[in-house]
């Protein structure tokens, strides 16, 4: 199926903690969400920062509801969800969606962390969630693109604490999982995602560059990893699909009023 991984593909997200699909938004795709996303006052006003060791913010805008478009239509393409199911192996719903914005020269790091180490303190008894990382800016390794420890999935969850105004992972574990695991740099395009485990072991670098680097990062949850509390993040419901040209179709109708 289109929609799907490769039995390869599936096979190196299993051993890697992590698969990069090249190209999985289109150009226009990747125009319409980028020029919505830096007008939209909105956003703006309700992005909020976070501050990395060294005390740069990095700026981000959450939402838990996949219902707002455009962002909210990303995050049910069948093209990302339907992976996301492959990979989790049950029925996916929305998690959270996030835009990363990390600004010319000031947008500041994260700090070593697993997702599941935040997420296991909001009720999800299983590591059995997932991210897709979306890059709508070229990411290089000058303007802190996503880096990972190859395989880092296979330690388990971390303890985490706290790092600047962010949460990360115990750096003496850290440290020697780096002995161990290969360290990558993750250079991406416009359009392309990496799908990753909620417990590898990633970060990014502050943007040293003149240039913006923002990302767009849907994240799912399976239907039996349902919290078992009251969180931040919602419990199951059922993850309604959109067709596969829905972006570009609410951009039509926004053009023609």
């Amino acid at each position: 199926m289109a929609n799907l991984f490769t039995p390869e593909e599936e096979a190196r997200y299993r051993e890697d903690g992590f698969v990069v699909l090249r190209g999985l938004l289109s150009p226009e795709e990747v125009e319409l969400l980028t020029h919505f996303a830096r007008g939209d006052q909105q956003l703006n006003q309700s992005a909020y920062g976070r501050r990395d060791a060294t005390g740069q913010p990095v700026r981000l805008a959450l939402w838990n509801e996949p219902d707002t478009p455009p962002y909210g239509l990303l995050s049910r393409l069948p093209r990302i969800a339907d992976r996301a199911e492959q990979l989790l192996e049950e029925e996916v719903y929305h998690w959270h969606t996030k835009l990363i914005l990390k600004e010319p020269r000031v947008g500041g790091a994260w700090e070593w962390h697993q997702d599941y180490g935040y997420w296991y303190n909001f009720g999800c008894l299983y590591p059995r969630l997932l991210t897709v990382w979306i890059a709508l800016d070229p990411s290089t390794r000058e303007n802190g693109c996503l880096q990972v420890l190859r395989g880092s999935h296979k330690l388990g969850r971390i303890d985490h604490g706290t790092a600047g105004d962010q949460t990360g992972a115990d750096m003496e574990r850290v440290q020697e999982a780096m002995k161990r695991h290969e360290h990558l740099y993750l250079e991406a395009q416009p359009g392309d995602a990496v799908f990753f485990h909620c417990n590898l072991l990633h970060r990014s670098d502050q943007n040293r560059s003149e240039k913006p680097r923002w990302s767009i990062i849907c994240c799912y949850n399976v239907r039996s990893n349902s919290p078992y509390k009251p969180s931040r993040h919602p419990a199951y419901r059922p993850l309604d699909r959109v067709a596969e040209n829905a972006l570009t179709n609410w951009a039509q109708e926004q053009a023609t009023g």
